[in-house]
This record gives C-alpha cells, sequence and structure tokens, in this order.
C-alpha cells in the first residue's frame, strides 16, 4: 500500500509540473525566434481608415405621379430626396512620412465624402482623396505629415511561393491586428475581382477591414497591399489576395500627377493559346523557352492603331512583352493597361513559325466627354465619358460624375456606373446614345456596376 500511495504522490507531482511548464525562453542557448522586433517597427506606418458617404435613395418612377400619390392618399411628396449615410472600415499605409502620403484600396474611399484616419498612436486626422483607380482598387490619401512613419516598399518580384509574410491591417474595427502566413501563389489573374489582376495569393488571415492594408515579409517591407479574400460568406477560408507592390509604385506615380491612371491603347485583342490550339497552328513552346506557358494569340488588329503601326498581325503568337513570357491574354492585358502613355513595348512575337521582334508605343486613348442634359433631360446632372478599351476596339460609356439632387441621381445613376444599353439597345459610344433613345419618354437603362449589371426603367 505505501509502494501505490508514493507512485501516486509522484504521478501527481509530475501532472502538476507539466500543468505549470512553459516554453522556454532559449533553447540550446539561443533565443526563440519572434516577429514581434519587425511588427513593433512596421505597424506604426498602418493606419486605420474610416469613410463616411452621404447616397441618395432611388424612389420608385410611381411614387413620383400626383395621380398615384393622390389616389393611394400618400402624404404630399417631400422636394428633397431622401438621403441615408453609409460607413465603412479599412486600412492604409503610409508610404511618404514628409508629404504625407498613405496607398490604400479604391474601394475603401470610394464615394466617399468624409475620409477619417487613426493612426497608431490614437491620433485621429482629417484625409484628402488625392487619386484612385478603380481598376486596380489603389487609391492615395494625403493626411497632415507631423511625426508620421513610412514603410519601406520592397521587391514583390522577388516573393517565391513558400515565403513567409504577414497581414497587417484593422479587420471589424478592432484596431492593429496581424496575421502570418506564407505566399501560397503570385500572378494570380482572371479571377474577376479586379479589371488588372496579378494578386499574390496568401494564406495569412485577410478578414474584412484588413484592406487597404500592408503585407510585408520577414525584413518588414511592404510587398503587398491586401485586397480582397475569397470566401462564399466574406470571412477568411485561408485564401487571401494582395496587389503587388511593384504594381502599386508603378500607379502611385500617375494617381499623384493626374488624380487617375491614364491608360494608353495599343490596339489588339488577343485570346490564350490553349495546348490545343498551339498544336493546330504547330507551335512547339518548349522550343521558345516556355514549358508550362501557353502565350497569347492575336485574334483582332484595330486599324490605325499603335498594334498596327509596329505590324502586328492577326494570328500572330505572342511570347514575349518587355523580356517577360506570356502566360495568357490576360497577361497581355495588364502589359498594355499598366503601361504610361508613349512607353514602349518589346514585343516578342511567332509568325509562320519565325520569332520577330517589334517595338510598339502605347498610344493615348481618345475621349468624348458629354452631359446627360444634352443628351436627354431624364439624364440631367450626369458626366458621361465614351472611351475605348485598352486591349480592344470595343468602346464603353462610363459615368463620371453625378450631381446631387439632380435628375440622373433621383433616378439612381451613380459615379462609376457603365452604361451597356438604352432601350434594349447596345451602346458603345456617345454617338449611339441619340438613336438609342429616339423619340421614347420612357427610358430602359441597362447599367455595369461593380461586378453586377442592374436595369433602372425611367418614366
Amino acid at each position: 500500500m505505501k509502494q501505490t500511495w508514493t507512485l501516486l504522490a509522484c504521478s501527481l507531482a509530475l501532472s502538476a509540473s507539466l500543468t505549470q511548464a512553459a516554453l522556454p525562453l532559449a533553447v540550446d542557448g539561443q533565443p526563440l525566434p519572434s516577429l514581434a522586433p519587425m511588427v513593433e517597427r512596421v505597424t506604426p506606418a498602418v493606419v486605420n481608415i474610416s469613410t463616411s458617404t452621404v447616397i441618395q435613395v432611388a424612389e420608385h418612377p410611381l411614387f413620383s405621379d400626383p395621380f398615384f400619390r393622390k389616389f393611394f392618399d400618400l402624404p404630399t411628396r417631400q422636394s428633397k430626396p431622401r438621403e441615408k449615410k453609409e460607413k465603412s472600415l479599412g486600412s492604409g499605409v503610409v508610404v511618404d512620412a514628409k508629404n504625407g502620403y498613405l496607398v490604400t484600396n479604391h474601394h475603401v474611399i470610394k464615394n466617399a465624402d468624409r475620409i477619417t484616419v487613426t493612426l497608431w498612436d490614437g491620433r485621429t486626422l482629417q484625409g484628402k482623396r488625392l487619386g484612385s483607380d478603380p481598376e486596380t482598387d489603389i487609391a492615395m490619401v494625403k493626411i497632415p505629415s507631423d511625426d508620421l512613419k513610412a514603410i519601406t516598399l520592397g521587391n514583390s518580384e522577388k516573393l517565391r511561393v513558400g515565403d513567409f509574410v504577414v497581414a497587417i491591417g484593422n479587420p471589424f474595427g478592432l484596431g492593429q491586428t496581424v496575421t502570418s502566413g506564407i505566399v501560397s501563389a503570385v500572378g494570380r489573374r482572371g479571377l474577376g475581382i479586379e479589371g488588372y489582376e496579378d494578386f499574390i495569393q496568401t494564406d495569412a488571415s485577410i478578414n474584412p477591414g484588413n484592406s487597404g492594408g500592408a503585407l510585408v515579409d520577414l525584413r518588414g517591407e511592404l510587398v503587398g497591399i491586401n485586397t480582397a479574400i475569397l470566401a462564399p460568406g466574406g470571412g477568411n477560408v485561408g485564401i487571401g489576395f494582395a496587389i503587388p507592390v511593384d504594381m502599386a509604385k508603378r500607379l502611385m506615380a500617375q494617381l499623384l500627377q493626374y488624380g487617375e491612371v491614364r491608360r494608353g491603347l495599343l490596339g489588339i485583342k488577343t485570346q490564350d493559346l490553349t495546348p490545343e490550339l498551339a498544336e493546330a497552328f504547330g507551335v512547339d513552346m518548349r522550343r521558345h523557352g516556355l514549358d508550362g506557358r501557353h502565350g497569347a494569340v492575336v485574334v483582332s488588329v484595330v486599324p490605325n492603331s499603335s498594334a498596327q503601326k509596329a505590324g502586328i498581325r492577326n494570328g500572330d503568337i505572342l511570347l514575349r512583352v518587355n523580356g517577360t513570357p506570356v502566360e495568357d491574354s490576360n497577361h497581355v492585358r495588364n502589359s498594355v493597361g499598366l503601361a504610361r502613355v508613349g512607353e514602349r513595348l518589346n514585343i516578342q512575337l511567332l509568325r509562320d513559325g519565325k520569332v520577330l521582334e517589334v517595338n510598339a508605343e502605347i498610344g493615348e486613348v481618345e475621349k468624348e466627354q458629354s452631359k446627360g442634359e444634352d443628351i436627354h433631360p431624364l439624364l440631367a446632372g450626369a458626366s458621361l465619358e465614351s472611351t475605348h478599351s485598352v486591349d480592344s476596339e470595343e468602346g464603353s460609356i462610363l459615368v463620371t460624375d453625378v450631381k446631387r439632387n439632380s435628375a440622373a441621381s433621383r433616378i439612381g445613376l451613380r459615379k462609376g456606373d457603365v452604361l451597356l444599353a438604352i432601350n434594349k439597345q447596345k451602346v458603345a459610344s456617345l454617338e449611339e446614345i441619340r438613336p438609342a433613345i429616339g423619340d421614347a419618354n420612357a427610358l430602359l437603362l441597362s447599367i455595369k456596376r461593380g461586378n453586377s449589371v442592374i436595369s433602372i426603367l425611367v418614366q
């Protein structure tokens, strides 16, 4: 019995010892690795951004009909349209402490009437929009430059799958939060999240509010701007995306200079060169060092465009742009869309079994602008702009501005809408709008808003 009690006592003592045991501070005399020093150095450059936006609530056209209101004994219609205030939270990164420049996502500050920036030390400042680009979801904001801490810009081209990264942001408005993971993939395109995509994919948790925050490497250098999560319910499931810092750097210069990204026109339309198409063309991509990359084939060239002047033809297979192997048509679109007007692209292509090189200068996109009231009274207050796509001969009509309390705002038009059709007739230029309207008093508008297409009936 005495031996049993002795064993029990030893067992309890060992159990207590294990329960109270903690991780050692060092192993073989070496301290355990920690991200804390790097995080402490970087987090002062990551800020919280909150915005407020006043939007007008669209009213059904029947409520504007005096007979309808009288028949149903509705109160007299107020002259001032109903409004509601929307708020959003996000993050930003200080990239220039001297000038007070922040970089964030376009969707964080889109249409914001008021931008409030909270620094790591609790200071609250009012931000001013410098410029934004919805196609890449990049925006810049300026704040007073008193005692700011800027982040060091890294090189996203050197990132490899498996590299450790850290995401810093403001999820759910909780304050600064740090998560870690690895680079799961690079060069993610064709996801339909943004117009121009070249994402870094990571399994570091990127939740709502992290948008616009920093993705840094273990040196604390900025390698990406957190922008999106891929999950049915919006929560993190280990698939997050960030805009490469090298892409952001190219865009920031234009946002500071123009307040927008001025894209040029090459004048080609391409499609992916699949293995089946390559076989049909009799092309062995491995001979050209493109094993695993399939290239892109030119399916149309705009007359008198930069591409035609450079000698590019239908059926040409694009192999490299500025020395970088072409993976697919999205790669070509990014190369053109991120180039500035006047920039020359060195393009290596395959034609009739021969490798050729051409130099094409990015041309300027011709824009035509018009006021809505010059087209139809129901569109009064809207500013419209017709442009050609940067990668094809197709045009589009963009709503660049909508004045408050105007006819256009009352029917529900918003800045950033793309007008696709009027009265079931497709429109791709301002010249096509008037014939589509004709003598009709009512308008059925087909609008692309974000990733959705909606219809607006105006009477």
